[in-house]
């Protein structure tokens, strides 16, 4: 992957060293820019543009400054065409060696695809019709010692873009417009949740207790308190529960979580989710909202209810997010498609024997507490089946310690998860405000977690002690951002709509840092 040690590299360091010898600097300070590429073009083409030759007099009409990366730049004689590119796109500029002068067109020479340049001049039509800046001044704004990928393959190993992201976004617009698309995708989620009477606020990323969600935490040592303490696993959830304790009423964030897990397509260890808490709503009137969501955000991006999406084989297929949404109960699903009674099966013990009755096959499902096991095996039976926008609701009480349970059947919570392409998308429910209640169920979680479920809850007195303040009834909702991303730009991986995904070090990276540190603890042993 490295071409640090490539003729070229060396070829740039000897052009940096002549630039400074020759007094000039190449790596600028700034450089104040009128237009970018696309409003240069837009200009061009409202404005009546000039000939060559009457630019070529000397007398400046329209002077444009843009800036930006060298993408390509090829020299005919005399005369020098390049394409400079910025966060808008791209726009061709020419230099003309009797326009600029001797002196300017030899510096090019210094100039290589990859630079960034800042370019001052008058737009004029090529023969073929292309807007063009025929360009009267020019200054080095930063050196590129590394080459761009060949222009016409670009980058095609999956594990170089994922690694060098910077590299994917240069030379391919589609994934730039990706996560350009995500951030306007967050900036509408805000602007409805804001609309809607919900107040932003930020919630610890390292806690005491592991809890919020079924999964297994990263452990960190925290030094100025020796203690160890995790990483969160869901976006503040019982903060967010503590804060409408405190008076709030509507509260969302934006999060970054973490979870030591598994790796696949649709499961990320970091990753983003938005949670909301409404007092005084249930799961239902969170299900309007998400429906009330959905359809202002997929109107607001796309213009439109229905998007093409690839499914898990890779094919490609119609989802349609009009609402209202079918909805279907968790436990009648599994039953249709396993003709396993969950409600019935009450115990680890005798849904374990179950499933294997209906030699249906659990990774580690002799490790799993019951409600994990639930889990389990609704995402083998049950889950790839759903591909429409399908609410999921009412699942067994002890698959959600954090859920209000039902009034009509205690055998069952208020609870609802989004699904789509198979894929969870929100996951949401009447939250558990009863103190009693809640403590005999994270009780409940730690029983298992003793027992060998390590995604089990563990029990968090601070939270019980805020609920026995008094907490108003309420609903809570989350949703993971990147899968969602993932199905509204039709990509296979959650890997693609992350811009940096973790990845394991490069081990000639490694060892550069390893030989780095062994070459300073030698020199600081020999000063000794």
């Amino acid at each position: 992957m490295s071409d640090i040690d490539t003729n070229e590299y060396h070829v740039r360091l000897q052009k940096i060293k002549e630039l400074r010898e020759a007094g000039l600097i190449p790596y600028a300070d700034r450089y104040e820019r009128t237009h970018t590429s696309k409003q240069a073009l837009e200009f061009g083409e409202k404005n009546p543009v000039r000939e060559v030759t009457e630019i070529t007099k000397g007398i400046t009409k329209d002077l444009i400054k843009l800036c930006g990366r060298l993408v390509s730049f090829r020299g005919h004689g005399k005369l020098t065409f390049g394409h400079l590119q910025d966060i808008d796109g791209r726009i061709q500029i020419c230099f003309m060696e009797d326009f600029v002068g001797e002196e300017i067109y030899k510096f090019l020479r210094k100039v290589d695809v990859a630079d960034f340049v800042g370019v001052e001049g008058e737009l004029f039509r090529t023969r073929h019709g292309e807007i063009t800046l025929l360009v009267s001044k020019v200054q080095l704004l930063s050196k590129a010692l590394r080459p761009l990928p060949e222009k016409w393959h670009g980058l095609k190993d999956q594990e170089q873009i994922y690694r060098q992201r910077y590299l994917d976004t240069v030379m391919n617009r589609d994934s730039l417009d990706r996560f350009i698309f995500r951030a306007n995708l967050l900036r509408t989620l805000r602007e409805f949740y804001w609309d809607q009477g919900f107040t932003e606020i930020e919630t610890p990323v390292l806690e005491n207790v592991s809890s919020g969600a079924a999964a297994r935490p990263f452990t960190t040592h925290h030094n100025a308190l020796d203690i160890d303490m995790y990483l969160r696993i869901a976006a503040g959830e019982l903060w967010q529960k503590m804060a409408i304790v405190g008076g709030f009423e509507r509260t969302f964030e934006v999060a970054r979580c973490f979870r030591n897990e598994g790796m696949d397509p649709s499961h990320l260890q970091e990753f983003t989710m938005i949670e909301h808490y409404a007092a005084y709503w249930d799961f239902e009137d969170n299900m309007k909202f998400t429906e009330r969501m959905f359809e202002y955000m997929m109107q607001k991006l796309l213009g439109t209810t229905k998007v093409m999406i690839k499914d898990r084989e890779g094919n490609e297929i119609e989802v349609d997010f009009k609402t209202p949404w079918p909805r279907k109960k968790y436990t009648e699903l599994i039953k249709e498609d396993s003709g396993i009674d969950v409600l019935e099966c009450d115990t680890a013990e005798s849904l374990l024997k179950a499933t294997k009755e209906k030699h249906i096959q659990i990774d580690d499902a002799e490790t799993l507490g019951y409600g994990n096991l639930v889990d389990a095996l609704y995402k083998k039976v049950t889950r790839p089946k759903l591909i429409q926008p399908t609410f999921v609701i009412q699942h067994p009480l002890l698959t959600k310690p954090l859920a209000r349970k039902n009034d009509k059947d205690s055998r069952l919570c208020d609870t609802f998860q989004l699904l789509v392409n198979s894929w969870e998308i929100v996951n949401a429910y009447s939250e558990l405000v009863d103190p009693v209640d809640q403590r005999e169920r994270f009780e409940a979680q730690s029983k298992a977690k003793a027992e060998g479920d390590e995604e089990a809850m563990m029990i968090n007195e601070e939270y019980l002690a805020a609920m026995e303040h008094g907490m108003p009834c309420m609903s809570g909702w989350g949703m993971g951002i990147d899968r969602l991303m993932t199905l509204l730009s039709r990509q296979d991986n959650v890997k693609d709509c992350v811009l940096f995904p973790l990845m394991r070090p490069l081990e000639e990276y490694t060892k550069k840092q390893d030989k780095l540190m062994e070459k300073f603890k030698k020199k600081k042993k020999e000063n000794k």
